[in-house]
């Protein structure tokens, strides 16, 4: 129920890739090429490379690692100035 004269014509292309695969279609080109395709996109060839996710978190834990342990010092600080903060001169002075 498409209108006449509005509708672009499809006729048969072939795509082809840079690793050389073509494959057969309909499009309103007659013919192009792509640089990557299916065939040869890392993703689909299962030869995709990962990235070191692990030694990116391990620098995030080293980097904040010493802020959290000049906290632990901090808080262990303030405890033990608290419990021998007594009001009282020492025995020494």
């Amino acid at each position: 129920m498409a209108k006449k004269g509005i509708h672009p014509v499809y006729k048969p292309s072939t795509i082809t890739c840079a690793c050389g695969n073509k494959v057969e279609t309909y499009s309103t080109r007659s013919a192009f090429s792509v640089d990557i395709c299916a065939a040869c996109h890392p993703f689909y060839t299962g030869k995709q490379k990962f990235v070191d996710a692990a030694g990116r978190i391990e620098r995030f834990q080293k980097k904040y690692a010493a802020g959290e342990a000049a906290k632990a010092a901090a808080t262990a600080a303030k405890a033990a100035k608290a419990v021998g903060d007594t009001g009282k001169p020492s025995p020494t002075s």
